[in-house]
């Protein structure tokens, strides 16, 4: 039986999956950082360019602050950045350089693991990305195998994937990376072998998501069959559309003959931190998940479906749920079976409510299709359907986005924005609207300790403060005694 390790993945994925990746800032991350560091996680999962403008977005925060403080804290354990590619922060192609700079920028501050997932599955253009990132200083490359269903995406499309990256001296490792949660165990026991057999000496990671109950079985036989390490989140941060609980997870490879070298207390601290968390801010926590046969046709992430539920419903047509599932499956395998994850799960999603409320089907195509259409997120696995790519190319949009030329040369950008400006202030400024960056830099440094036992009393008093009723409050408990009153 296999030694097996764990990527904690509470601060990124488990924290998008249930929170919107608006539930984590600096604070809560620095706050327990030191106990995370003294797991013995593999890695740590720990940020994307979403997350970062995010950061910058909805809590005025430096999110390069918050690598480099955590990067301080945690120095054993590798801090990860997920990357899908020509992209960073902005939805734009970006150029080599840009990348590059990106890249050496985020491994200044303390990023050692990069994993690398492009949305197609296109192995070469991760060669040229592993390459990049080894040049700006990157110690860690993780190649991304991406998961999904499909009559194209069977073994052999991943093994061919698989060989290509081995053969790359930038590329240290892989991870079967799926994002819908759709791994059985009868495919994991055909899939692994066939990866593992192209890949050497390589490690093999996965990561999958509880989405419809698949993920904690697929893991136990992924250890069996191979699989070195195990990405997993912690307490109130995993389970529903997350990724399988840590604890459950170390405790059912134990019972199945394996070992995990961690320390358990301190996972049972993060654990409960997360938990805590969730219930002090009044965030969901993940709960096991059902198994849903329909999920294999459709293949929407868990949050993308209330998304769909909503949308219909604010059209009033709720009712065309069925109808849209079905169209979505039609669309893409008319649009050469892209894998349903972002961009391209949102873009799928709003073609099929398109096609099922309008007259004609592709009567009306969104930007982000022709886009696609067009190269400009990659090459489709298989050609689109020629009915629909004569309907795309006779819009007049197509004329208009194929002008589009993506961001601006890295030297232009710097002479427009400011030639003088710290690499981690350009990135932000080339990629997110100035008042944004403004307000964030305005607001200071961001605080570096919280305490959800403080979170219910903090939220009580601002409630109290607001009310112009009162003219006395106190707060008492035993030993503890708070009295506030109106001045007169």
């Amino acid at each position: 039986m296999a030694n097996v390790q764990l990527v904690e993945t509470s601060l990124r994925d488990g924290n998008q999956c249930l929170w919107g990746a608006l539930g984590i800032d600096t604070a809560k991350t620095l706050t327990i950082a030191p106990v995370m560091e003294r797991c013995g996680f593999k890695a740590i999962d720990f940020t994307t360019s979403t997350h970062m403008g995010v950061a910058v977005r909805y809590k005025q925060e430096n999110p390069w602050e918050r690598i480099r403080a955590m990067a301080e804290i945690c120095r054993d354990t590798p801090l990860q950045f997920l990357s899908t590619g020509f992209r960073f922060i902005a939805w734009e192609t970006a150029s080599p350089e840009f990348m590059e700079l990106a890249f050496r920028t985020l491994a200044n501050n303390g990023i050692r693991r990069f994993a690398l997932a492009d949305p197609m599955n296109d192995a070469a253009a991760n060669v040229e990305v592993a390459k990049m990132v080894k040049r700006a200083g990157g110690e860690q490359v993780i190649g991304a195998l991406v998961y999904t269903i499909s009559p194209i995406h069977d073994d052999a499309h991943y093994a061919q994937a698989a060989r290509v990256m081995a053969e790359s001296p930038d590329i240290d490792a892989f991870y079967i990376k799926d994002p819908g949660g759709l791994l059985t165990s009868q495919r994991a026991r055909t899939l692994i072998p066939a990866i593992l057999a192209e890949i050497g000496d390589k490690p093999l990671e996965l990561h999958a998501h509880c989405t419809i109950g698949l993920a904690e079985r697929a893991y136990l036989d992924g250890a069996d069959l191979g699989i070195s390490a195990l990405q997993c989140a912690s307490g109130g941060a995993a389970d529903g559309t997350s990724n399988p609980p840590i604890q459950r997870t170390i405790k059912n490879l134990r019972e199945m003959g394996h070992t995990v070298e961690i320390d358990d207390d301190a996972v049972a601290e993060v654990a409960r931190y997360f938990t805590a968390l969730a219930e002090a801010e009044g965030m969901p926590t993940g709960a096991p998940m059902p198994f849903d046969a329909a999920y294999f046709h459709h293949q929407l992430p868990g949050g993308m479906v209330g998304t769909m539920r909503r949308h219909l419903s604010d059209h009033r047509v709720p009712h065309l749920e069925g109808a849209v599932i079905e169209e979505l499956g039609r669309v893409r395998e008319e649009l050469g079976w892209p894998i349903v994850m972002t961009p391209f799960a949102q873009m799928l999603q709003t073609q099929a409510v398109m096609n099922v409320t309008a007259e004609e089907r592709y009567s009306v195509i969104p930007d982000e299709i022709i886009r696609y259409a067009l190269g400009k997120f990659g090459r489709p696995n298989v050609p689109i359907a020629s009915n629909v790519m004569d309907k795309i190319m006779a819009n007049p949009r197509t004329k208009e986005l194929d002008a589009e030329t993506g961001m601006a040369p890295l030297s232009e950008l710097r002479k427009r924005i400011g030639a003088n400006l710290s690499d981690e202030e350009f990135l932000l400024r080339a990629t997110m609207p100035a008042n944004l960056v403004d307000a964030m830099a305005q607001k200071g440094p961001a605080p570096r300790e919280y305490n959800p036992k403080a979170r219910p009393v903090i939220e009580l008093l601002r409630r109290l403060l607001q009310r112009e009723d009162l003219t006395h409050v106190t707060v008492e408990k035993a030993g503890f005694r708070l009295q506030l009153e109106a001045k007169a």
